[in-house]
């Protein structure tokens, strides 16, 4: 964890924005989990979802499911959101402490630990956004989730890990220096 000034103030900006997006993040699954909230509670005989143009089950305890699935979506990615928040503020302050050669370890585990959480409240908001679509029927949430499984099986695929892109960059500097040995992390 030895490193220049400037290293350690970009790690603490990068980490930092992480926090705000997950904070924000966090703050648009609660505001839409306050409304579906304040929609089930006042939708008594709510004739929006009884339209001729939704085909799917209609009856009042197939939309009560239906918006109880939705909100505890929102809610799961809530808080995923919050506990990523938590961990990626513990690793700026491991970050910012003095000894940073003996936190180096609980550094790396933080952070990973808070990207994981962030990845789990996204995925749960792309879920919310299929339930989302259940509203209007089997047929749009069927199409929604094969579009949906396709984009997230093309973006984990495609993922280009940070160790290997750093290792290859360090090698490709090493070749135009014309330096012989090898690189370990």
């Amino acid at each position: 964890m030895q490193g220049a000034e400037s290293d350690i103030n970009r790690a603490v900006n990068v980490i930092s924005s992480d926090t705000n997006i997950a904070t924000y993040l966090a703050t648009v699954s609660l505001t839409l989990s306050s409304l579906i909230g304040i929609w089930l509670g006042s939708s008594s005989n709510n004739n929006i979802l009884e339209s001729k143009r939704i085909y799917g089950d209609t009856r009042p305890f197939t939309i009560f499911i239906k918006n109880v699935c939705l909100l505890v979506a929102f809610l799961i990615a809530f808080s995923c959101f919050v506990q990523a928040a938590k961990n990626l503020v513990h690793a700026n302050y491991l970050l910012s402490s003095p000894d940073k050669k003996r936190a180096a370890k609980k550094i790396e585990f933080v952070v990973k630990k808070g990207g994981e959480l962030s990845f789990f409240g996204l995925r749960a908001l792309y879920f919310a956004l299929i339930m989302l679509l259940w509203f209007f029927g089997p047929i749009p949430m069927f199409v929604a989730s094969i579009v949906m499984v396709i984009v997230l099986y093309y973006h984990d695929i495609h993922t280009v890990l940070l160790h290997d892109l750093y290792c290859e960059l360090h090698c490709q500097k090493a070749r135009a220096q014309g330096a012989s040995g090898s690189f370990s992390y």
